[in-house]
């Protein structure tokens, strides 16, 4: 039976764009439909456009540290429209990378939504039917929405980009990473930031010790950090303000407020029932290691198939389908020791095990070396925030299972310790290394 291409793609981000110049390299025939704009979550309304704007916050306080230095800044101003529309720019120069990238992988790109039509077939927005030998689902996730009156008023991280303002003040409801970096953003750019969550903790999954210290770090700054927070509903004010209910909190009144609460797999809408495609009960495509769904022929990676929700990890996952599907090489993706980070106020980054995982997995075999101390560039600034390392051992060999961070540039210090945990490396083997002198970075060799 002869196709109108080999695959069709459904979704233009990250992982279906490498997927696409992968499979295409291996010779197969490509089509990619994409409803909104080449590039995906990531980099038209996620983490790249967010950097910026992290990027952008930190001058806020290198300006005021500058004096420490033997700077004299005066008159110095902040502009959002200015750095909004700087960024909007640099997003669409992103997007011409991505869409060249296709087209100069012979890709036929169809500006349009993609339905599932049958097994092999694809429907498009236009009414136009294509086939495929194999379709791929790379519709990514999107921001979820509290089930609470007058969640209409509120916005995600899908908006924010895109505000003609900033507000005075604002909440952000949520405890994950999205919600502690713009909790960080806000603030830096002026904004009375408070930051609630329902629960009793921030970022879950992260190391214990270092989240009480962004907490703490955070409180010290002027973010308003609430626990246990109730949620009860949103309502518009006399004077156009918005009215936050929080139960036996009180009730608050705020000029914006941010929905960072987690995100759903982009499956509704596209007809996946028809065609007997398994969900799970978080509405995720069900795949196996080889990203195959429950129909033969039908694959899913990315936030679609709610494993990892990261990019790189969705980068992987497609081209680990090109190369089995259509390279000859079957791979799967290993899904142990992956690097992330929050790009807080400071940044925050970890890798393997934390401290409480270690103690469940391995018991009284857990080693934990620490490293607290006051960056340089903190003392000379006359800032107090102090810096904390952690590595997590287990066994007689002290085999590094987790490396945590907190401190400026923690996300960049941390991708190279990731390779030593990635190998399996002892804490020997961190110690016999000589130190860079003088630099944060040092302080991965000298944990006590």
């Amino acid at each position: 039976m002869t196709h109108d291409f080999d695959l069709f793609i459904i979704g233009a981000g990250s992982g279906g764009v490498r997927a696409a110049r992968v499979a295409a390299q291996h010779g197969a025939s490509v089509a990619v439909a994409e409803e909104y704009r080449v590039g995906g979550t990531c980099v038209i309304r996620g983490c790249v456009p967010k950097k910026m704007l992290v990027y952008a916050a930190h001058f806020a306080e290198d300006l005021h540290d500058a004096v420490g230095f033997g700077w004299d800044i005066t008159g110095k101003v902040f502009d959002w429209s200015r750095l909004r529309d700087l960024v909007q720019k640099d997003v669409t120069r992103l997007e011409g990378l991505y869409t060249q990238t296709l087209e100069h992988n012979h890709a036929t790109i169809f500006a349009e939504r993609a339905t599932l039509a049958g097994p092999n077939r694809v429907r498009l927005a236009s009414g136009q039917e294509v086939s495929a030998k194999h379709i791929l689902i790379a519709t990514g996730a999107r921001p979820a929405i509290p089930d609470i009156p007058g969640a209409e008023l509120g916005i995600t991280s899908n908006e924010i980009f895109h505000l003609d303002k900033l507000p005075q003040r604002a909440v952000i409801v949520g405890a994950g990473y999205i919600a502690n970096e713009f909790a960080g953003i806000l603030h830096a750019f002026g904004v009375q930031v408070m930051l609630v969550t329902r629960g009793d903790r921030m970022l879950r999954g992260y190391d214990c010790e270092l989240v009480d210290r962004l907490v703490h770090i955070s409180r010290d700054k002027g973010l308003d950090m609430r626990f246990n927070f109730p949620l009860k509903g949103i309502a518009r004010g006399d004077d156009e303000c918005l009215i936050v209910d929080g139960g036996a909190q009180g009730r608050f009144s705020t000029d914006l407020v941010l929905f960072a609460t987690g995100r759903v797999p982009n499956t509704q809408g596209l007809d996946l029932a028809e065609v007997d495609v398994a969900l799970d009960k978080a509405g995720a495509v069900v795949v196996d290691d080889y990203s195959q769904s429950s129909v033969p022929g039908i694959y899913a990676i990315g936030d679609v198939t709610n494993r990892v929700q990261l990019t790189p990890v969705a980068i992987r996952e497609g081209h680990a389908f090109a190369d089995t599907v259509f390279g000859g090489m079957p791979r799967t993706v290993d899904y142990t020791h992956i690097p992330s980070a929050v790009f807080a106020n400071p940044p925050l980054a970890g890798v393997g095990l934390t401290e409480e995982e270690a103690r469940i997995a391995h018991g009284e075999a857990v080693h934990v070396y620490r490293s607290d101390f006051r960056p340089m560039r903190n003392v000379v600034a006359g800032r107090h925030e102090r810096g904390l390392y952690k590595m997590i051992t287990a066994g007689p060999e002290e085999t590094v299972i987790g490396m945590h961070l907190i401190g400026p540039d923690s996300a960049e210090i941390l991708q190279v310790a990731a390779v030593a945990v990635k190998a399996g490396l002892s804490k020997t083997a961190f110690d016999d290394t000589v130190a860079l002198h003088p630099s944060m970075a040092e302080e991965l060799v000298l944990l006590k």
